[in-house]
């Protein structure tokens, strides 16, 4: 049966979709905390502090500056793929799976054993295209649980939490691909959830400070 031309564009769209879903799941993979820890002449993230390879354990075991390049270059992985999706004019359902990808690729990098972070700034990265006030709620959110509490682990844990809650009133259109995001995020800082109930969990004060 031959397309028709809605039909058409609409299977051109779901391979484009699917691409750029790879595409995102293996920029995702380029764990930017090892490689810029390996250009400094810095242990692997990986053998210290938290061992998580991202830019809270990159502050503990280096300095501001080597941090905030890893935290720019995470943000960036998740921001490019969507954002570019959605210039492409890729259907909600898709830019929340290729969001997802571009977590899943920073948490389990084909490039490095899979052995991968928590993807909080590639999330961010990612939802960030949703607008800047849903990304100035999601920032003030992080600091000021941050700034009360002293855990990263907590303030990225409350953030993911409530996004959803800021895109009902922000976007409504992408509450469901936000949710599925923020359950990613949840479920990979669970051993961070059974530390903080123990009270185990180290709080953030210096390079030094514990995991």
């Amino acid at each position: 049966m031959k397309l028709t031309k809605q039909g058409l564009r609409l299977k051109i769209m779901v391979w484009i979709s699917i691409g750029i879903i790879i595409m995102a799941y293996l920029l995702g993979s380029i764990s930017s905390a090892i490689l810029i820890c390996r250009l400094r002449g810095l242990p692997d993230p990986r053998t210290q502090g938290s061992h998580n390879p991202g830019a809270t354990n990159v502050l503990r075991i280096s300095n501001k500056a080597t941090a905030a390049a890893v935290l720019f270059l995470d943000v960036l992985k998740g921001a490019v793929p969507v954002y570019g999706a959605f210039l492409l004019g890729v259907e909600p359902i898709y830019l929340g799976l290729i969001a997802i990808a571009a977590c899943l690729g920073h948490m389990y990098p084909i490039f490095f054993r899979f052995q991968g972070g928590k993807a909080v700034a590639t999330a961010f990265g990612a939802l960030s295209a949703i607008g800047w006030t849903f990304s100035l709620a999601l920032i003030i959110t992080w600091l000021a649980v941050f700034r009360a509490t002293k855990y990263s682990s907590l303030a990225a844990i409350v953030t993911v939490s409530l996004a959803p809650l800021y895109t009902f009133f922000l976007k409504p259109l992408y509450v469901q691909e936000v949710t599925m995001l923020s359950l990613l995020i949840i479920f990979r800082h669970r051993d961070n959830l059974v530390r903080l109930w123990q009270g185990e969990e180290g709080k953030m004060r210096s390079k030094h400070g514990t995991k």
